[in-house]
C-alpha cells in the first residue's frame, strides 16, 4: 500500500503481479502513477493492453469501482487509522475475509478464493482469474504487507 500517488510502488506491484501470469488488457484510471511512461512501458513491454477509462467515467470499470465502495465503507470509514501499519493490516483482514470467508450471492454463495483461487489478503477483483498464486491458503504473510495501488477516488 502507498501513502503517495507516485509511480514507484505501483510499478513493483505490476511487476509482481505479471511474474504470477499475463493479462491481455489491463484497465486503469488516468492517474498519473498509470499513465507514467515507465509504468506504460513495463505493460507494453510484456505484451498487454492498456485500457484507461474516461475521465469523470467511473462505470467503464464498475466492478473495480464496486470492490472500492465496498471497502470504504464497510471497513475505512468505520475506522480511525492512525498509521499506514495499521491500515495496512486492516485491509489486509478486510480483504481475507472477503475473498477467503465472505460468500457472494453474484459467486453462486461461494467465496472469490473458490471460484478463482485466489490466496488470502489478495484482492481478487484485482487479479486474473486465470492467474495463479504462489500463495497458499492461510499464508498469513499477505496479510502484513498487501500489494495493491488504492486510488483515492
Amino acid at each position: 500500500m502507498s501513502i503517495t500517488l507516485e509511480s514507484e510502488f505501483c510499478i513493483s506491484a505490476l511487476k509482481e503481479a505479471l511474474s504470477f501470469g499475463k493479462p491481455e488488457i489491463f484497465n486503469t484510471d488516468q492517474g498519473s502513477q498509470f499513465t507514467s511512461i515507465d509504468f506504460t512501458k513495463v505493460l507494453l513491454d510484456a505484451g498487454v493492453q492498456i485500457s484507461m477509462d474516461g475521465k469523470g467515467r467511473v462505470f467503464d470499470n464498475i466492478f473495480i469501482e464496486r470492490l472500492w465502495r465496498t471497502v470504504k465503507v464497510e471497513e475505512v470509514y468505520l475506522h480511525d487509522y492512525q498509521t499506514v501499519t495499521e491500515a495496512r493490516y486492516n485491509l489486509g483482514r478486510h480483504f481475507e475475509l472477503y475473498n477467503n470467508r465472505r460468500l457472494h450471492q453474484a459467486l453462486g454463495y461461494r467465496t472469490p478464493a473458490e471460484v478463482y483461487g485466489a490466496a488470502v489478503g489478495t484482492p481478487v477483483a484485482l487479479r486474473a482469474p486465470s492467474v495463479p498464486t504462489a500463495l497458499t491458503e492461510c499464508d498469513e504473510s499477505t496479510l502484513k504487507a498487501p500489494a495493491f495501488c488504492l486510488d483515492n477516488g
